[in-house]
Protein backbone atom coordinates (compact mmCIF):
# COMPACT_ATOMS: atom_id res chain seq x y z
CA UNK A 1 0.00 0.00 0.00
CA UNK A 2 1.27 3.23 -0.92
CA UNK A 3 1.18 5.49 2.02
CA UNK A 4 2.72 8.94 0.91
CA UNK A 5 -0.65 10.04 -0.35
CA UNK A 6 -2.26 10.13 3.88
CA UNK A 7 0.79 10.93 5.49
CA UNK A 8 1.94 13.48 3.18
CA UNK A 9 -1.22 15.44 3.42
CA UNK A 10 -1.20 14.42 7.51
CA UNK A 11 1.98 16.01 7.65
CA UNK A 12 1.03 19.32 6.57
CA UNK A 13 -1.95 19.58 8.23
CA UNK A 14 0.08 18.96 11.53
CA UNK A 15 2.43 21.90 9.81
CA UNK A 16 -0.15 23.93 9.58
CA UNK A 17 -1.66 23.69 12.88
CA UNK A 18 1.72 23.96 14.56
CA UNK A 19 2.46 27.47 12.55
CA UNK A 20 5.38 26.03 11.03
CA UNK A 21 4.20 27.04 7.43
CA UNK A 22 2.07 29.95 6.24
CA UNK A 23 -1.84 28.97 5.16
CA UNK A 24 -1.97 29.31 1.84
CA UNK A 25 -4.72 32.14 0.77
CA UNK A 26 -7.10 32.10 -2.09
CA UNK A 27 -7.68 35.83 -2.94
CA UNK A 28 -5.15 39.01 -2.68
CA UNK A 29 -7.13 41.24 0.17
CA UNK A 30 -9.91 44.11 -1.38
CA UNK A 31 -7.54 45.13 -4.66
CA UNK A 32 -10.28 47.08 -5.37
CA UNK A 33 -10.18 49.51 -1.88
CA UNK A 34 -7.89 52.00 -3.41
CA UNK A 35 -11.29 53.41 -4.85
CA UNK A 36 -13.38 53.06 -2.41
CA UNK A 37 -15.03 56.94 -0.92
CA UNK A 38 -13.27 58.44 1.15
CA UNK A 39 -14.07 61.06 3.90
CA UNK A 40 -11.33 63.78 3.66
CA UNK A 41 -8.61 63.18 1.21
CA UNK A 42 -10.16 63.91 -2.46
CA UNK A 43 -8.05 62.48 -4.19
CA UNK A 44 -5.72 59.88 -3.15
CA UNK A 45 -3.40 59.83 -6.17
CA UNK A 46 -2.14 63.12 -4.09
CA UNK A 47 -1.12 61.50 -1.11
CA UNK A 48 0.75 58.27 -2.64
CA UNK A 49 3.93 57.47 -2.13
CA UNK A 50 6.80 57.96 -4.84
CA UNK A 51 7.90 54.16 -5.87
CA UNK A 52 9.53 51.79 -3.75
CA UNK A 53 13.29 51.30 -4.09
CA UNK A 54 14.97 49.07 -7.18
CA UNK A 55 15.55 46.12 -7.01
CA UNK A 56 19.19 46.28 -5.44
CA UNK A 57 18.13 48.57 -2.50
CA UNK A 58 15.81 45.93 -2.24
CA UNK A 59 18.20 43.12 -1.73
CA UNK A 60 19.97 45.53 0.78
CA UNK A 61 17.25 45.79 2.40
CA UNK A 62 16.56 41.96 2.29
CA UNK A 63 19.98 40.93 4.16
CA UNK A 64 18.88 43.73 6.83
CA UNK A 65 15.93 42.12 7.35
CA UNK A 66 17.64 38.84 7.94
CA UNK A 67 20.09 39.85 10.24
CA UNK A 68 17.16 41.62 12.62
CA UNK A 69 15.29 38.18 12.29
CA UNK A 70 18.85 36.57 13.27
CA UNK A 71 18.60 38.78 16.25
CA UNK A 72 15.04 37.79 17.27
CA UNK A 73 14.40 37.73 21.23
CA UNK A 74 11.93 37.21 23.92
CA UNK A 75 10.81 40.81 23.68
CA UNK A 76 10.43 41.10 20.14
CA UNK A 77 7.94 38.19 19.68
CA UNK A 78 6.23 39.63 22.39
CA UNK A 79 6.02 43.11 19.90
CA UNK A 80 4.75 40.89 16.93
CA UNK A 81 2.46 38.76 18.85
CA UNK A 82 1.04 42.23 19.87
CA UNK A 83 0.74 44.42 16.87
CA UNK A 84 -0.23 41.36 14.98
CA UNK A 85 -3.57 40.54 16.76
CA UNK A 86 -6.73 41.85 14.42
CA UNK A 87 -6.63 44.61 11.89
CA UNK A 88 -3.79 47.15 12.29
CA UNK A 89 -6.43 49.65 13.61
CA UNK A 90 -7.37 46.94 15.98
CA UNK A 91 -4.95 48.25 18.59
CA UNK A 92 -4.99 51.86 17.97
CA UNK A 93 -8.55 51.99 19.13
CA UNK A 94 -7.78 50.04 22.23
CA UNK A 95 -5.16 52.74 22.91
CA UNK A 96 -7.11 55.38 22.01
CA UNK A 97 -10.17 54.35 24.68
CA UNK A 98 -7.69 53.58 27.29
CA UNK A 99 -6.14 57.30 26.84
CA UNK A 100 -9.56 58.68 26.79
CA UNK A 101 -10.49 56.91 29.87
CA UNK A 102 -7.92 57.83 31.39
CA UNK A 103 -7.84 61.38 30.86
CA UNK A 104 -11.46 61.81 30.11
CA UNK A 105 -13.40 64.24 27.88
CA UNK A 106 -17.12 65.64 27.18
CA UNK A 107 -19.14 62.20 25.78
CA UNK A 108 -19.18 65.17 22.42
CA UNK A 109 -15.64 65.20 22.25
CA UNK A 110 -14.67 61.61 22.75
CA UNK A 111 -17.16 61.38 19.67
CA UNK A 112 -15.76 63.75 18.13
CA UNK A 113 -12.15 62.28 18.55
CA UNK A 114 -12.74 58.46 17.77
CA UNK A 115 -14.45 59.98 14.44
CA UNK A 116 -10.92 62.22 13.48
CA UNK A 117 -9.22 58.79 14.78
CA UNK A 118 -10.67 56.20 12.99
CA UNK A 119 -11.45 58.79 9.75
CA UNK A 120 -8.10 59.47 9.20
CA UNK A 121 -6.99 55.64 9.76
CA UNK A 122 -9.72 54.65 7.08
CA UNK A 123 -8.58 57.07 4.64
CA UNK A 124 -5.18 56.63 5.22
CA UNK A 125 -5.52 52.77 4.96
CA UNK A 126 -7.75 53.29 1.17
CA UNK A 127 -4.64 55.62 -0.05
CA UNK A 128 -2.62 52.49 1.05
CA UNK A 129 -4.71 50.09 -1.01
CA UNK A 130 -4.20 52.44 -4.20
CA UNK A 131 -0.63 52.56 -3.61
CA UNK A 132 -0.10 48.94 -2.77
CA UNK A 133 -2.11 47.63 -5.88
CA UNK A 134 -0.21 50.43 -8.38
CA UNK A 135 3.15 49.42 -7.28
CA UNK A 136 2.33 45.21 -6.30
CA UNK A 137 5.41 45.20 -4.74
CA UNK A 138 5.94 41.83 -3.67
CA UNK A 139 6.44 40.88 0.32
CA UNK A 140 10.25 40.03 1.45
CA UNK A 141 9.56 36.21 1.71
CA UNK A 142 7.91 36.39 -1.86
CA UNK A 143 11.41 37.34 -2.94
CA UNK A 144 13.43 35.18 -0.65
CA UNK A 145 11.90 32.29 0.47
CA UNK A 146 14.53 31.19 2.98
CA UNK A 147 13.32 34.10 5.20
CA UNK A 148 11.67 33.10 8.42
CA UNK A 149 8.36 34.82 8.87
CA UNK A 150 6.65 34.73 11.99
CA UNK A 151 2.97 36.01 10.98
CA UNK A 152 1.31 34.40 7.72
CA UNK A 153 2.29 36.57 4.91
CA UNK A 154 -0.53 39.01 4.50
CA UNK A 155 -1.77 38.49 0.75
CA UNK A 156 -1.36 42.22 -0.75
CA UNK A 157 1.80 44.26 -2.14
CA UNK A 158 3.48 45.16 0.45
CA UNK A 159 4.23 48.72 0.02
CA UNK A 160 3.43 50.63 1.82
CA UNK A 161 3.42 48.88 5.01
CA UNK A 162 -0.13 48.76 6.17
CA UNK A 163 0.35 49.03 10.19
CA UNK A 164 3.29 51.80 9.76
CA UNK A 165 0.12 53.78 7.42
CA UNK A 166 -2.15 53.44 10.76
CA UNK A 167 0.41 53.74 13.08
CA UNK A 168 1.12 57.33 11.44
CA UNK A 169 -2.45 58.31 11.14
CA UNK A 170 -3.37 57.48 14.35
CA UNK A 171 -0.16 58.85 16.85
CA UNK A 172 -0.91 61.74 14.79
CA UNK A 173 -4.53 62.50 15.89
CA UNK A 174 -3.89 61.27 19.25
CA UNK A 175 -1.24 63.79 19.79
CA UNK A 176 -4.05 66.52 18.88
CA UNK A 177 -5.83 65.14 21.25
CA UNK A 178 -3.67 64.51 24.07
CA UNK A 179 -0.61 66.63 23.37
CA UNK A 180 1.12 66.32 26.35
CA UNK A 181 1.09 62.60 25.39
CA UNK A 182 2.87 62.97 21.91
CA UNK A 183 6.13 61.15 22.55
CA UNK A 184 4.13 57.98 24.01
CA UNK A 185 2.50 57.55 20.79
CA UNK A 186 5.42 58.36 18.76
CA UNK A 187 7.16 55.28 20.38
CA UNK A 188 3.90 53.24 19.89
CA UNK A 189 4.11 53.93 16.19
CA UNK A 190 7.80 53.36 15.80
CA UNK A 191 6.90 50.18 17.76
CA UNK A 192 4.26 49.43 15.67
CA UNK A 193 6.22 49.55 12.23
CA UNK A 194 9.21 48.16 13.62
CA UNK A 195 7.42 44.95 14.51
CA UNK A 196 6.34 44.37 11.03
CA UNK A 197 10.10 43.94 10.44
CA UNK A 198 10.63 41.87 13.16
CA UNK A 199 7.71 39.74 12.00
CA UNK A 200 9.41 39.51 8.50
CA UNK A 201 6.55 40.78 6.48
CA UNK A 202 7.81 44.33 5.38
CA UNK A 203 11.08 45.87 4.08
CA UNK A 204 12.22 49.36 6.11
CA UNK A 205 11.52 51.36 3.07
CA UNK A 206 7.49 50.00 3.31
CA UNK A 207 7.75 51.61 7.17
CA UNK A 208 9.07 54.70 6.00
CA UNK A 209 6.61 54.99 3.46
CA UNK A 210 4.07 54.11 5.84
CA UNK A 211 4.52 56.48 8.83
CA UNK A 212 4.71 59.50 6.17
CA UNK A 213 1.61 58.38 4.61
CA UNK A 214 -0.15 58.06 7.60
CA UNK A 215 0.63 61.32 8.67
CA UNK A 216 0.11 63.26 5.36
CA UNK A 217 -3.68 61.84 5.88
CA UNK A 218 -3.50 62.56 9.71
CA UNK A 219 -2.43 66.18 8.27
CA UNK A 220 -5.83 66.53 6.52
CA UNK A 221 -7.85 65.17 9.07
CA UNK A 222 -6.62 67.79 11.56
CA UNK A 223 -7.09 71.10 8.96
CA UNK A 224 -11.08 69.99 8.96
CA UNK A 225 -10.50 69.73 13.00
CA UNK A 226 -9.37 73.14 13.18
CA UNK A 227 -12.54 74.63 11.29
CA UNK A 228 -15.39 72.12 12.44
CA UNK A 229 -16.35 74.31 14.93
CA UNK A 230 -15.90 72.59 18.48
CA UNK A 231 -13.07 75.71 19.29
CA UNK A 232 -16.08 78.25 19.38
CA UNK A 233 -17.00 79.63 23.46
CA UNK A 234 -20.11 79.92 24.97
CA UNK A 235 -21.10 83.26 26.12
CA UNK A 236 -22.77 81.92 28.97
CA UNK A 237 -26.75 82.82 27.91
CA UNK A 238 -29.16 80.80 29.71
CA UNK A 239 -33.31 80.37 28.99
CA UNK A 240 -35.16 81.30 32.25
CA UNK A 241 -39.38 80.18 32.73
CA UNK A 242 -40.84 76.91 33.58
CA UNK A 243 -40.20 73.70 31.93
CA UNK A 244 -36.25 75.26 31.33
CA UNK A 245 -33.61 73.42 32.22
CA UNK A 246 -31.99 74.87 35.51
CA UNK A 247 -28.15 74.16 36.60
CA UNK A 248 -24.70 75.89 35.92
CA UNK A 249 -21.94 75.42 33.21
CA UNK A 250 -24.08 73.23 31.14
CA UNK A 251 -21.80 70.74 28.97
CA UNK A 252 -20.71 71.77 25.49
CA UNK A 253 -23.87 74.07 24.82
CA UNK A 254 -22.51 74.37 21.31
CA UNK A 255 -21.76 70.94 20.36
CA UNK A 256 -25.05 71.19 18.44
CA UNK A 257 -23.21 73.76 16.24
CA UNK A 258 -19.92 71.78 15.53
CA UNK A 259 -19.75 70.57 11.81
CA UNK A 260 -20.98 66.52 11.12
CA UNK A 261 -19.49 64.61 8.94
CA UNK A 262 -22.81 63.30 6.94
CA UNK A 263 -25.32 65.28 8.30
CA UNK A 264 -26.53 68.08 6.08
CA UNK A 265 -27.04 70.41 9.35
CA UNK A 266 -27.17 69.30 12.48
CA UNK A 267 -31.22 70.21 13.15
CA UNK A 268 -32.15 67.98 10.26
CA UNK A 269 -33.52 65.50 12.39
CA UNK A 270 -34.51 68.10 15.59
CA UNK A 271 -37.62 66.30 16.98
CA UNK A 272 -40.69 68.20 17.82
CA UNK A 273 -40.42 70.31 20.92
CA UNK A 274 -41.16 67.97 24.57
CA UNK A 275 -44.26 67.68 26.66
CA UNK A 276 -44.59 71.12 28.91
CA UNK A 277 -44.16 69.24 32.17
CA UNK A 278 -47.61 70.67 33.38
CA UNK A 279 -49.22 69.50 30.24
CA UNK A 280 -51.33 66.04 30.75
CA UNK A 281 -48.53 63.97 29.05
CA UNK A 282 -45.67 65.77 31.18
CA UNK A 283 -47.65 64.72 34.18
CA UNK A 284 -47.52 61.48 33.12
CA UNK A 285 -44.32 60.98 32.34
CA UNK A 286 -43.25 63.05 35.45
CA UNK A 287 -45.39 59.93 37.44
CA UNK A 288 -43.91 57.28 35.36
CA UNK A 289 -40.41 58.02 36.51
CA UNK A 290 -41.40 58.92 40.39
CA UNK A 291 -43.27 55.12 40.29
CA UNK A 292 -40.23 53.10 38.96
CA UNK A 293 -39.46 50.28 40.94
CA UNK A 294 -36.13 48.67 40.47
CA UNK A 295 -34.71 45.56 40.88
CA UNK A 296 -30.90 45.15 41.40
CA UNK A 297 -30.56 43.86 37.62
CA UNK A 298 -32.19 47.54 36.79
CA UNK A 299 -30.17 49.11 38.64
CA UNK A 300 -27.01 47.50 37.45
CA UNK A 301 -27.75 48.09 34.21
CA UNK A 302 -28.55 52.08 34.68
CA UNK A 303 -25.17 51.96 36.31
CA UNK A 304 -23.29 50.14 33.96
CA UNK A 305 -24.93 52.48 30.76
CA UNK A 306 -23.42 55.02 33.04
CA UNK A 307 -19.76 54.55 32.65
CA UNK A 308 -17.38 55.11 29.53
CA UNK A 309 -17.75 51.48 28.77
CA UNK A 310 -21.15 51.40 28.32
CA UNK A 311 -21.65 54.35 26.20
CA UNK A 312 -18.21 53.69 23.79
CA UNK A 313 -15.80 51.17 24.45
CA UNK A 314 -18.22 48.53 24.81
CA UNK A 315 -20.00 48.89 21.31
CA UNK A 316 -16.50 48.39 20.27
CA UNK A 317 -15.92 45.13 21.69
CA UNK A 318 -19.05 44.09 20.06
CA UNK A 319 -17.60 44.81 16.79
CA UNK A 320 -14.98 43.45 17.50
CA UNK A 321 -15.89 39.83 18.37
CA UNK A 322 -18.06 39.91 14.99
CA UNK A 323 -14.87 40.82 12.86
CA UNK A 324 -12.95 38.36 14.38
CA UNK A 325 -15.63 35.40 14.39
CA UNK A 326 -16.69 36.69 10.14
CA UNK A 327 -12.81 36.43 9.83
CA UNK A 328 -12.05 40.10 8.91
CA UNK A 329 -9.24 40.96 11.43
CA UNK A 330 -7.08 40.06 8.21
CA UNK A 331 -8.83 42.53 6.02
CA UNK A 332 -7.37 46.06 7.55
CA UNK A 333 -9.51 48.44 4.85
CA UNK A 334 -12.87 46.42 5.56
CA UNK A 335 -12.09 46.59 9.39
CA UNK A 336 -11.33 50.73 9.35
CA UNK A 337 -14.69 50.97 7.31
CA UNK A 338 -16.50 49.69 9.60
CA UNK A 339 -14.85 51.62 13.06
CA UNK A 340 -15.43 54.62 10.80
CA UNK A 341 -19.07 54.20 10.22
CA UNK A 342 -19.81 53.18 14.22
CA UNK A 343 -17.87 56.66 14.88
CA UNK A 344 -19.28 58.75 12.62
CA UNK A 345 -22.64 57.35 12.94
CA UNK A 346 -22.17 58.30 17.07
CA UNK A 347 -20.52 61.33 16.62
CA UNK A 348 -23.50 62.96 14.01
CA UNK A 349 -26.07 61.40 16.47
CA UNK A 350 -24.55 63.46 19.36
CA UNK A 351 -24.11 66.32 17.03
CA UNK A 352 -27.73 66.36 16.75
CA UNK A 353 -28.64 65.68 20.28
CA UNK A 354 -26.92 68.07 21.10
CA UNK A 355 -28.49 70.46 18.85
CA UNK A 356 -32.56 69.78 20.00
CA UNK A 357 -31.37 69.62 23.93
CA UNK A 358 -29.93 73.21 23.33
CA UNK A 359 -32.96 74.51 21.33
CA UNK A 360 -35.18 73.13 23.86
CA UNK A 361 -33.17 73.74 27.05
CA UNK A 362 -35.71 71.03 28.64
CA UNK A 363 -35.98 70.43 32.67
CA UNK A 364 -35.04 67.19 34.21
CA UNK A 365 -37.31 65.05 36.04
CA UNK A 366 -35.73 65.97 39.67
CA UNK A 367 -35.84 69.44 38.66
CA UNK A 368 -39.52 69.38 38.46
CA UNK A 369 -39.76 67.43 41.39
CA UNK A 370 -37.25 67.69 44.15
CA UNK A 371 -39.07 64.14 45.61
CA UNK A 372 -37.45 62.44 42.26
CA UNK A 373 -34.67 60.49 43.91
CA UNK A 374 -31.53 59.57 41.06
CA UNK A 375 -29.47 56.70 40.93
CA UNK A 376 -26.21 59.28 40.69
CA UNK A 377 -25.95 63.30 39.73
CA UNK A 378 -27.85 64.47 36.92
CA UNK A 379 -25.97 64.89 33.89
CA UNK A 380 -25.16 68.81 33.45
CA UNK A 381 -27.05 69.51 30.01
CA UNK A 382 -30.74 69.56 29.60
CA UNK A 383 -33.55 66.38 29.68
CA UNK A 384 -34.79 66.22 25.71
CA UNK A 385 -33.49 64.04 24.13
CA UNK A 386 -32.02 61.67 25.89
CA UNK A 387 -27.85 61.38 25.01
CA UNK A 388 -28.11 57.78 25.54
CA UNK A 389 -30.75 56.68 23.38
CA UNK A 390 -29.59 59.04 20.61
CA UNK A 391 -25.75 57.47 20.90
CA UNK A 392 -26.46 54.11 21.15
CA UNK A 393 -29.42 53.68 18.69
CA UNK A 394 -26.75 55.34 16.11
CA UNK A 395 -23.85 53.36 16.73
CA UNK A 396 -25.77 49.77 17.39
CA UNK A 397 -27.36 50.59 13.95
CA UNK A 398 -24.22 51.08 12.30
CA UNK A 399 -22.77 47.76 13.74
CA UNK A 400 -25.86 46.01 12.50
CA UNK A 401 -25.44 47.68 8.60
CA UNK A 402 -22.23 45.22 8.56
CA UNK A 403 -23.68 42.17 10.81
CA UNK A 404 -27.38 42.06 9.82
CA UNK A 405 -27.45 38.67 11.93
CA UNK A 406 -26.76 40.53 15.21
CA UNK A 407 -28.91 43.63 14.09
CA UNK A 408 -31.97 42.28 16.86
CA UNK A 409 -30.00 42.25 19.86
CA UNK A 410 -27.69 45.29 18.29
CA UNK A 411 -31.19 47.16 18.97
CA UNK A 412 -32.29 45.95 22.25
CA UNK A 413 -28.94 46.66 23.70
CA UNK A 414 -29.67 50.25 22.47
CA UNK A 415 -33.20 50.25 23.85
CA UNK A 416 -32.19 49.05 27.32
CA UNK A 417 -29.51 51.95 27.24
CA UNK A 418 -32.19 54.39 26.73
CA UNK A 419 -34.35 52.61 29.19
CA UNK A 420 -31.28 52.72 31.52
CA UNK A 421 -31.96 56.55 32.11
CA UNK A 422 -35.63 56.38 33.31
CA UNK A 423 -34.58 53.21 36.05
CA UNK A 424 -31.59 56.57 36.91
CA UNK A 425 -34.10 58.77 37.59
CA UNK A 426 -32.97 60.99 35.01
CA UNK A 427 -35.01 61.33 31.87
CA UNK A 428 -38.64 61.37 30.95
CA UNK A 429 -40.40 58.59 28.77
CA UNK A 430 -40.64 60.99 25.61
CA UNK A 431 -36.77 62.22 25.72
CA UNK A 432 -35.28 58.39 25.24
CA UNK A 433 -38.26 57.86 22.43
CA UNK A 434 -37.13 60.55 20.71
CA UNK A 435 -33.62 60.47 20.92
CA UNK A 436 -33.86 56.67 19.90
CA UNK A 437 -35.57 57.81 16.82
CA UNK A 438 -33.21 60.81 16.37
CA UNK A 439 -30.12 58.29 16.63
CA UNK A 440 -31.99 55.51 14.23
CA UNK A 441 -32.15 58.59 11.57
CA UNK A 442 -28.81 59.65 11.92
CA UNK A 443 -27.58 56.41 11.51
CA UNK A 444 -29.83 55.45 8.28
CA UNK A 445 -28.17 58.64 6.34
CA UNK A 446 -24.57 57.61 7.22
CA UNK A 447 -25.12 54.52 6.56
CA UNK A 448 -26.84 55.41 3.15
CA UNK A 449 -23.47 57.35 2.66
CA UNK A 450 -21.05 54.92 3.45
CA UNK A 451 -22.69 51.60 1.68
CA UNK A 452 -23.20 53.87 -1.59
CA UNK A 453 -19.64 54.60 -1.56
CA UNK A 454 -18.26 52.25 -0.66
CA UNK A 455 -18.96 48.79 -2.75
Amino acid sequence: MNFTKFVTPLILVVLLLAGCIAPVRNSMIEPQAGQWQTWVVTDVATVRPPAPPNQEITQQELQELKALVAERDADALAQVRYWDAGAPSYRWLQIALTQIRSKPLTNPRVARGLSLLNVAIYDALVATWDAKYNFNRPRPAQVDPTLTTLVSTPNSPAYPAEHAVVAGAAAAILSYLYPDDAAVFQAKAEAAGRSRLLAGVQYPSDIEAGFALGRAVAAKVLERAAADGSDAIWDGTMPTGPGHWVGEKPIEPLAGAWQPWVLTTTDEFRPPAPPAPDSEQGMSELQEVKTITNTWQTTAKALYWQTFDGIFTDWYEYANQYIFEDHLDTNPPAVARIYAAMSVAQYDAILACWDAKYTYWSIRPNQVDATVVTLFPTPRHPSYPSSHACDSSAIAAAIAAYFPAEAEFLDALADEAGESRLWAGIHFRSDIDAGLTLGRAVAQKVMARVQEDNP
